[in-house]
């Protein structure tokens, strides 16, 4: 139940020094918000928001920020947008199948950006349904190797979580992901609370059943629309089923 890919690894790395950017902390109170208003302002009660806080919280997103973000998606706060959720399908240079996930107070803004760094970048979007049937919603939890002085082995992660529905748990190289039906997602966190094991993040997430594997010609293509797309405001997440060999990304690292 192992796997390593140097992409994902990439990803999550770049994750980390996103994390520190404004803009990806904005995004982070956006989603404590809808998940407020959608269950309520309890963590406690409320999984998805436990998790988004969580997430920001390891973004060192501030403790005052989190608790207005909770207290406007509550109502407790006036203030809070009326976002809402739109996903757009699809492809990017190389045949890559791209799902983009917005979290947006103005459809027809989000709508002509996507269109804009799609077109723009090599890529193109398509019908609803046509890409989305390539990928299925999984849990995905992210644990840091380094913890606090111990480090976690990936044989670590898996006894935590196997009982409690985790279907693969993947090498990431400083870090472990994590992968269960959505359904298991908080059962997967909680194991790993209990084993005394820190995460970083647990989201439900779009996980391709097939990847397609680049080249060193076409991957830096997608790679550039990814990040294109990521840097738009109303942009949440962005899934493609796209892998790259260990050494495709050496070579592209050499250039």
């Amino acid at each position: 139940m192992s796997g390593h890919s140097k992409w994902a690894t990439t990803k999550h790395k770049k994750a980390v020094v996103d994390a520190k950017r404004s803009k990806m902390n904005t995004k982070l109170i956006k989603n404590i918000e809808v998940a407020a208003r959608m269950g309520g302002g309890d963590p406690t009660g409320n999984p998805t928001l436990f998790d988004a806080i969580q997430k920001a919280k390891k973004s060192s997103v501030t403790k005052d920020n989190i608790e207005r973000a909770v207290q406007r998606g509550s109502g407790a706060e006036t203030g809070g947008a009326d976002y809402q959720t739109i996903m757009y399908e699809g492809y990017g240079p190389g045949g890559v199948a791209i799902l983009i996930e917005c979290l947006t107070d103005n459809k027809n803004r989000a709508a002509m950006e996507v269109r804009t760094a799609m077109t723009r970048n090599g890529g193109s979007l398509a019908d609803p349904g046509s890409v989305s049937f390539l990928f299925n919603r999984k849990g995905v939890v992210i644990v840091p190797a380094d913890q606090e002085g111990k480090t976690v082995s990936e044989d670590d992660v898996l006894e935590a979580t196997l009982e409690a529905g985790a279907d693969d748990v993947n090498d990431l190289g400083d870090a472990f992901e994590v992968v269960s039906e959505s359904t298991d997602l908080v059962a997967v966190r909680t194991a790993l609370q209990a084993a005394g094991i820190d995460y970083d993040s647990a989201e439900a997430s779009f996980v391709p059943d097939n990847k397609i594997e680049l080249d060193a010609d076409s991957a830096p293509k997608v790679f550039r629309l990814i990040d294109v797309l990521e840097d738009l405001d109303d942009v949440q997440n962005v899934y493609a089923n796209l892998d790259v060999s260990d050494e495709v990304m050496a070579e592209l690292e050499d250039d």
